[in-house]
Order: structure tokens, then sequence, then C-alpha cells
């Protein structure tokens, strides 16, 4: 039977590799993965512990953060669009400034 510490151990592996990229962030497209990795990780903690405690609130609030992070992947990839046309890079490195 899988129990709340599968769900923990689970979520500690993806928060772990979703702050490696971001840390290592060779980038942008990579920054954004690990940023999608770290919300997965809390949305799993908050439905594992909502269903332990049998209430829906962590349920509820997993759905918003699934809202944010959608939001957070258009306008990243918006960005991603605009870096790469004014420095003709995605390179985090390379680009200190949207301005030409």
């Amino acid at each position: 039977m899988i129990t709340a510490t599968h769900y923990v151990v689970l979520s500690l592996i993806l928060f772990s590799l979703g702050v490696i990229g971001l840390l290592v962030r060779r980038n942008f497209i990579t920054v954004l993965m690990s940023l999608e990795l770290i919300f997965n990780a809390a949305n799993l903690n908050l439905i594992a512990f909502s269903d332990r405690l049998g209430d829906l609130s962590g349920q509820v609030l997993a759905v918003f953060i699934i809202t944010i992070a959608a939001a957070e992947a258009a306008i990243g990839l918006g960005l991603i669009i605009a870096l790469e046309r004014l420095k003709r890079t995605v390179n985090l490195d390379d680009a200190n400034e949207m301005r030409g």
C-alpha cells in the first residue's frame, strides 16, 4: 500500500531536481521546466496530505497552483520569444537585460 511517506519522498525528489535545474540554469527553457517541477512537488504534497487528513482545501489549493503554473508558462514562453528575437539566444547568462 502506498503511504504518505511515499508521496513525500517522490515530492522531495521532484523538488530536488527542480532546484538543481534552477542552479544549473543553462537556458531559459530549463529554468521554466525546473519551476514546473517545483510546483508539481508542492502540488503532490498538498494533495497527499489533503487526502490523508480528509480535507479538500489542499486539493483546491493545488488547482489554483496549476492555474498559476499555466499562466507562468504562457508568460515565460512570451519572454523566450522576445529574448530570442532581441539577443538571438535563450541562454540566461548572455541575456542580463531585455534592452538592446
